[in-house]
């Protein structure tokens, strides 16, 4: 007897029905072959769907995943169902993957979803359907649940095996798959049949005990769950926790507090502490604590930090070393640092910082450092200190390019050598016994879902990492590479030349700390001024034709002929001038290239008794012209025979071993003409002339490629001549540039095609929420479509993946129509930030959808009112460029559209329908238009070398690092008991005197006027103090609590000044209009709150002025 035998009273089900009642039996044998058989009936249920079903079309990919997120699915599919699906094929996957037990109560709820859904096949399917409840009764008995992870996959395996090609079923079977179709469509007209579901807490607790497994913990034996505690503050003196993991010592490690998944779970957290406190008082150990609604998980370990969110639970090894860190773990204060590895003093200080930082509560500590200064070395040191201190065990170093992993790497080794490392974009370390793993980012983010233990179980666990390091940190930790940084828990440094501060990629907001003030910073200038990094001297030049362009009339004839034969149309018309903007982009004239190398090799630093150019590095705009440059030093010196200047860029074939090569001091290439590629990360000491033979608008970039030159080198010219300068040559103005724009121009971030297209789909979405449109059926259709088009891509999405986990609330939220009616400003930017980077480009047509790109853009400026002329131009050169192609029988086909397009206003008085209309039909036909439709053209010209200046040129950095208010603060905060900081803090008017003691320490000991208004502005220096150090909380609690003691304020006005109190506490002073705006609103508006008694809100503001006042004026 099965639960499933109503499924072989119709012979149609015939290919699932046995598969389903195996699973039932599985049961009786273990947990673990029943789920895997629970996935393995439900994935031949699927496939029957898709073999029997006409509106069901086979996506891309036929695994289970594709099937059951495809559209066609979901669209015949209840959404109650399709979550239990999802979760049958989770259990089973984590049943195949993990060396874990499954519980029976898992199994028998993947059991129930599984006949849930056979359930609805035979509704919809089957023409004697009896509806029927799941009998948990008649489940056998297992005997065992586990089994060896191998004999799982073998399972898995064979069983695969037996299925049939989906596409062969389909074929065999096309009568009845009609008649199956009409059927259920015949039942949609009164669709009665209901998923039965299970209750709020047990779906929360499928979730939690789901994400406790993962991380291994096993309910038989290390987990207890509604664990009775006594003394806690109510009338029973007893709660009961939700779970406590305990360590193999059984002693607590840590307790959960659960809360429903529609709660914010941070409604647990004191509920949580009360629980750590019984607990505590028990086994005189303090857990760590979690609270959690399933979806968001805050960890607490509230003898060292603040709690935090964290993307799951520390498995039973990681909870355990983080308590015995609480005993074995040492004080930063007094650190040994080995000079062996740093022994500069701006690198002790560097180390000091981030290890005072970190002491002092701090998780994330970024360094700003000169390139060349000694930032992996000082990385290197950091790692040794906390080692020794018994902070960390295990390191993670990321790095956004393979050779700065490599490089990376070999220092490590080299200055650790007891430290075991690995390469995880090598195939012969192995992580798992690796102490410090090396990665790339992209690497790391497979890595985690992919990389097993000997166990069989997922190595890189959210805290497998203790300490992990940032190399570049401007470059890569935004948007999708922040996920590493969600998923794992560890201590964060970051090293860079150059930090961001944009508002879309700021660094420092990423290391939680103030614009402009790092951990540490060490600048090129002051570097320079302490001998740890050479100058640089600059020669600036530029060619007539580089400057002005080349122009007809000032050719001689000769050279008229050459530019008539090149630029000729079929018609003769030749144009009067090439505009400079061509030169080196698409134009490439041999002069121009000929006559700045031979100023290179004439005025270039050189080596060897001056008889050989130093290492150089050309800095081309891009590969075409980086290729002339070669061909034509080759011809000026075929005495190198190809060897001495080499074109090393993302194109060349093993550009790794050039650089390499290049990297060696005696070795050739001698020129390096690059591309990007050696911009940045390449260290080569012996690197003496940087030429810019391209524009650079980015600051960061700028100051990136000039740290290519600035590193010392001993020896470099002859015993006891070191390297004491390196020259730039500035071929494009870039100096100029950067004299008249000290920022630069910062590039913005780089969002994929895919997202800007659903960001543009989903301002549509937001815009057609108006109500002009709610009368149009074609707007509200469109709508429609659009919002399917993204809850397809949320249900899309592979569950497993760390990068989807941690945005599970918002796919559930997101995945489900009824959330969609209204779109707010916060689900905007939640859908926006959240969601669509998940999205995965399934169109690979890279040039339709370029062009859908601007068709949506310009349908949201429209509708939005603004400015459509570059779009509408944009548009109009696409299709010009089609009218072209007549010749091609696509574009023939669509030929009135596009010269309609092409050549008229139609695109600027074509409606949104129209425009519509125009993306659908030539989308696909923008793949013809060639991506180079300026073909390169190579010409032979004399050109003119103009003046050569050879003038100093300073450039800032564009830093503007203060370390003063740091200063200041930690100053205050260690002296409070000062006599004139304590008169400041306990709300006491200071005398002229002391005011004057007062500034001799902030514009003197600690600093200068420049410094205090570079960073407090004209701010009294009184009130300065006392919006750091705040006001003592006795004083202000007499101040604003005579007012509660008196009885003469309601709640709200209490809770009211209860705020006040705590705001004057913490800053010192407050502004009137600040009590207009939160927190204070959040109680009521001023008028609202003390409408009916306004002469007791003149005797506050008399109080708060009388604060403020005491922190300007003198006795």
């Amino acid at each position: 007897m099965s639960n499933f035998d109503f499924l072989k009273k119709s012979k149609i089900f015939n290919n699932f029905s046995e598969a389903c009642c195996e699973a039932e039996n599985g049961l009786g044998l273990n947990t673990v072959t029943c789920s895997i058989l629970c996935r393995r009936a439900l994935e031949l249920g699927v496939k029957w769907l898709y073999a029997n079903d006409n509106d069901l079309r086979i996506p891309y990919n036929d695994n289970l995943s594709a099937l059951v997120h495809d559209i066609t699915f979901k669209n015949i599919i209840d959404e109650k169902l399709l979550k239990q699906i999802e979760y049958v094929i989770k259990l089973g996957n984590f049943a195949v993957h993990n060396n874990k037990k499954i519980s029976r109560e898992e199994v028998i709820l993947s059991l129930r979803y599984l006949y849930n859904f056979m359930q609805w096949i035979a509704y919809c399917y089957s023409d004697n359907y009896i509806e029927k409840e799941f009998d948990e009764s008649i489940l056998p008995k297992q005997t065992v649940n586990i089994l060896p992870v191998k004999e799982r996959e073998s399972l898995y395996e064979e069983l695969e095996a037996k299925d049939k090609k989906l596409e062969e079923t389909r074929k065999e079977n096309e009568e009845l798959r009609k008649q199956l179709t009409d059927k259920r469509e015949a039942k949609k007209e009164n669709y009665i049949f209901e998923v039965k579901d299970i209750s709020e807490y047990e779906t929360r607790k499928k979730y939690i005990d789901l994400e406790l497994k993962i991380a291994g913990w096993d309910f038989d034996t290390n987990i207890q769950e509604e664990l009775k505690l006594n003394g806690m503050p109510n009338n029973q003196n007893v709660g009961y926790a939700d779970y406590v993991l305990f360590g193999k010592n059984g002693l607590p490690l840590a307790v959960v507090e659960a809360k429903r998944t529609s709660v914010d779970p941070k409604v647990g957290q004191n509920q949580a502490k009360l629980y750590a406190d019984c607990l505590e008082q028990e086994y005189h150990q303090r857990p760590v604590i979690y609270y959690t609604n399933g979806f968001e998980i805050y960890m607490w370990d509230d003898v060292n930090y603040p709690p935090r969110k964290v993307s799951g639970f520390y498995t039973q090894d990681e909870l355990q070393l983080l308590i015995n860190r609480r005993e074995n773990r040492q004080s930063l204060e007094h650190i040994f640092v080995n000079d062996k590895i740093t022994n500069r003093e701006y690198q002790l200080e560097a180390i000091k910082s981030v290890c005072e930082a970190f002491d002092e509560g701090h998780r994330k500590a970024l360094l700003v450092m000169a390139t060349g200064t000694g930032k992996t070395r000082t990385a290197i040191s950091i790692v040794d200190v906390l080692s020794d201190k018994e902070w960390v065990k295990n390191v993670l170093f990321l790095a956004d390019r393979t050779v700065l992993v490599k490089q990376a790497k070999n220092n490590f080794v080299k200055l650790l050598p007891n430290m075991s490392c690995c390469n995880l974009l090598s195939t012969v370390d192995n992580p798992e016994d690796s102490r410090i793993v090396f990665s790339t980012y992209q690497t790391m983010i497979n890595a985690i879902d992919s990389t097993k233990n000997k166990s069989g179980n997922k190595l890189f666990t959210l805290g497998h990492f203790d300490l992990i390091i940032v190399d570049e940190a401007h470059r890569s930790i935004y948007k999708k590479y922040q996920a590493i940084f969600d998923y794992f828990d560890g201590l964060v440094v970051g090293l860079t030349a150059t930090p961001r501060n944009d508002v879309d990629r700021n660094t420092y907001r990423f290391f939680e700390i103030e614009n402009d003030v790092p951990t540490f910073a060490y600048e090129y200038d002051r570097a320079v001024k302490e001998g740890y990094l050479v100058d640089y001297h600059t020669i600036k030049t530029t060619t007539d034709f580089m400057d002005r362009g080349i122009k007809y009339n000032e050719l001689s004839e000769e050279e008229k002929e050459e530019y008539e034969d090149t630029f000729a149309d079929d018609e003769d018309n030749i144009p009067e001038e090439i505009n400079a903007e061509a030169i080196n982009s698409w134009l490439f004239n041999r002069d121009t290239i000929k006559k700045l190398l031979e100023l290179l090799m004439e005025k270039g630093l050189k080596v060897e008794s001056g008889d050989k150019l130093g290492k150089t590095i050309i800095f081309a705009r891009n590969h075409r012209h980086a290729e002339k440059i070669v061909e034509v030093f080759n011809e000026l010196y075929p005495e190198y025979k190809g060897e001495f200047a080499k074109l090393i860029d993302n194109q060349v074939k093993y550009n790794e071993n050039l650089i390499d090569h290049f990297s060696v001091k005696d070795d050739y290439p001698q020129i390096a003409v690059s591309v990007d590629m050696l911009d940045t990360g390449v260290d080569v000491p012996e690197i003496l002339n940087l030429v810019f033979f391209k524009p650079v608008k980015s600051k960061i970039k700028f100051w990136q490629m000039i740290g290519r030159g600035t590193r010392l080198c001993k020896d470099l010219f002859g015993v006891g001549q070191d390297k004491k300068e390196f020259y730039i040559f500035d071929y494009c103005k870039n100096f100029e540039f950067f004299s008249e724009n000290p920022k630069g121009i910062e590039t913005n971030s780089q969002i994929s095609l895919t997202e800007r297209i659903y960001g543009y789909k989903l301002d549509l979405i937001v815009e057609l929420q108006n109500i002009k449109y709610q009368n149009d059926e074609k707007f509200k259709a469109y709508r429609e479509e659009l919002i399917g088009e993204f809850i397809e891509e949320i249900n899309k999405l592979n569950k497993e993946s760390f990068l989807v986990k941690a945005k599970l609330h918002y796919i559930e939220q997101f995945s489900k129509r009824e959330n969609w009616v209204y779109i707010s400003t916060i689900d905007l930017a939640d859908i926006k930030d959240n969601l669509i980077p998940l999205f995965l480009a399934s169109d690979e047509n890279e040039p339709a959808k370029r062009f859908d790109n601007l068709m949506y853009q310009l349908q949201v400026k429209r509708i939005r009112q603004e400015k459509t002329t570059r779009c509408e131009n944009a548009i109009t050169e696409t299709v010009g460029q089609l009218e072209k192609l007549g010749t091609i029988p696509q574009i023939k086909e669509k030929q009135d559209l596009i010269l309609k397009v092409a050549e008229t206003e139609y695109l600027k008085e074509a409606d949104f329908w129209s425009v519509e209309e125009i993306r659908k039909e030539l989308r696909d036909l923008i793949q013809f238009i060639d991506p180079y439709n300026r073909p390169p053209v190579y010409i032979d010209i004399e050109d003119t070398l103009n003046d050569v200046n050879e003038e100093y040129v300073y450039i800032s950095s564009g830093n503007n690092f203060t370390n003063y208010r740091k200063k200041l603060e930690k100053f205050l905060n260690g002296n409070l008991e000062n006599s004139i900081i304590w008169k400041i803090r306990h709300n006491i008017r200071l005398t002229e005197l002391e005011k004057e003691n007062l500034e001799k320490i902030l514009f003197e000991e600690l600093g200068s006027n420049k410094e205090y208004a570079e960073t407090f502005g004209d701010t009294n220096v009184i009130k300065a103090v006392r919006n750091i150090v705040g006001l003592d909380k006795s004083v202000a609690s007499d101040i604003f609590y005579k007012y509660i003691n008196e009885n003469r304020l309601n709640m709200k006005q209490i809770q009211f000044v209860k705020l006040l109190v705590d705001y004057v506490v913490k800053n010192g002073t407050i502004e009137m209009e600040k009590l207009t705006e939160q927190p204070f609103n959040t109680v009521g508006q001023v008028y609202e709150l003390f409408g009916n008694n306004v002469d007791l809100f003149k005797e506050i503001r008399e109080d708060i002025e009388e604060i403020n006042e005491n922190a300007e004026k003198l006795a």
